[in-house]
């Protein structure tokens, strides 16, 4: 899905992106966490994150994993310094007024599902 319908469904505020960049964006995935831990686990480049935390962190565990968009819940807007390093690493920030749970939903129920994840077993 391109990101233009991804911010047309969550009504998402654009506080910084690169216009010509993200016309084109494909998203392929959704992770909804506030745990880094679980976004580091669990996440790939072509994952969008939505979270309700808002500080420098986010972007640096974005950056780690080659995320390249990141949406604020519940309307949450971002630490200028948190702006300021998307804007360093061209990291695209959004903010929208949903929950967190809905924006998940919404995203789910419109074609873009969480990462493939392969498990392993062990034996019993």
């Amino acid at each position: 899905m391109k990101l233009k319908t991804v911010k047309t469904l969550l009504e998402a505020e654009v506080i910084y992106e690169d216009a010509a960049e993200s016309e084109e964006l494909e998203i392929k995935n959704a992770c909804g966490a506030d745990l880094m831990s679980d976004v580091l686990a669990f996440s790939n480049h072509k994952t969008l994150l939505l979270t309700g935390l808002t500080n420098p962190q986010v972007v640096r565990t974005a950056e780690m994993i080659g995320l390249k968009v990141i949406i604020f819940a519940r309307g949450k807007k971002p630490q200028i310094e948190t702006i300021s390093l998307a804007n360093q690493l061209n990291i695209f920030l959004y903010s929208t007024e949903k929950p967190l749970f809905e924006a998940c939903g919404l995203l789910y129920k419109n074609g873009i599902g969480p990462e493939e994840m392969n498990y392993i077993e062990t034996s019993k």
